[in-house]
């Protein structure tokens, strides 16, 4: 295929083992700049769009990471950079020093987050709206929890990949409620319980794009034709309902002293 290069969005991660010694692994300078001219010539390109931290490093400063990423997009290997599995107070550490310092600073994230696991709504989509950071989704359907082809009783197809690999962990009892959901909906449309969980997700203001895995044409093909789907309103409450996570410390504080609040804004804004 002839596709023009800047019609091409290129990311790669950085952080994961590359060879037997102390340096190659994690987030120091080291490993990045090693790892990002490695990338390139495997790649064959001049530059990646979006180069990641793939998971945090406990034993190098979140300013060196930083200050590394800088000095890529300073020398054009990079054009942005973002991260992955990170908690919001790394996050927000990483963007406090990054605008400290005039650096350049983490664009995205890319994270976990399904109808069947929504622990992200608790810190760290109120952070990415707040700080304008873009939201990429990994394993959208659960590691195929979703697809609709697992019951309650664990019976899956032989080959399955969650009968193989049961990840990424999920609450199954309110999982499958979910999926109840999902399959009512799904037969209601005439479309697959897949593409309802995939719709859900790019119902959700704080998603930018979601990272699908297929097999086959057939699977892709069914997962792209979720981005047709507009959910109703009715339907979004229900399986907002039966999936909502159970009230956490500070999270229902936050509701109960903030409700008059949130009434005053609402108040002012239908005015």
């Amino acid at each position: 295929l002839k596709v023009a290069r800047d019609d091409v969005v290129i990311a790669t991660k950085v952080f994961g083992q590359t060879g037997p010694g102390v340096n190659a692994r994690g987030n120091s300078r080291f490993h990045i700049m090693e790892s990002v001219k490695k990338s390139l010539a495997r790649l064959q390109l001049d530059h990646i769009d979006l180069y990641q931290i793939h998971g945090f490093d406990p034993a190098t400063p979140i300013e060196e990471t930083v200050r590394a990423l800088d000095n890529l997009v300073q020398h054009g290997h990079v054009r942005y950079v973002g991260v992955s599995n990170w908690a919001a107070w790394q996050i927000m550490k990483a963007l406090g020093i990054a605008e400290r310092l005039g650096l350049a600073r983490f664009e995205s994230l890319q994270a976990y987050y399904t109808v069947a696991g929504r622990d992200l709504e608790r810190e760290i989509v109120p952070m990415l709206q707040s700080e304008g950071v873009g939201l990429m989704v990994w394993s959208p359907l659960a590691g195929g929890l979703l697809s609709g082809k697992y019951s309650r009783d664990g019976q899956a197809a032989a080959g399955d990949r969650r009968a193989q690999f049961d990840f990424p962990p999920v609450d199954r009892e309110r999982a499958f409620d979910s999926i109840d959901v999902l399959r009512q909906v799904a037969e209601a449309r005439g479309v697959s319980v897949a593409q309802v969980a995939l719709a859900w997700l790019l119902h959700q203001r704080a998603v930018t794009s979601v990272i699908i895995g297929a097999k086959r044409v057939e699977q892709l093909d069914d997962n792209l034709a979720a981005t047709r789907i507009r959910l109703t309103a009715q339907e979004l409450a229900a399986l907002d309902q039966v999936s909502a996570l159970p009230p956490e410390y500070p999270g229902w504080m936050f509701r109960r002293q903030g409700e008059f609040r949130r009434q005053q804004l609402r108040e002012s804004n239908a005015a």
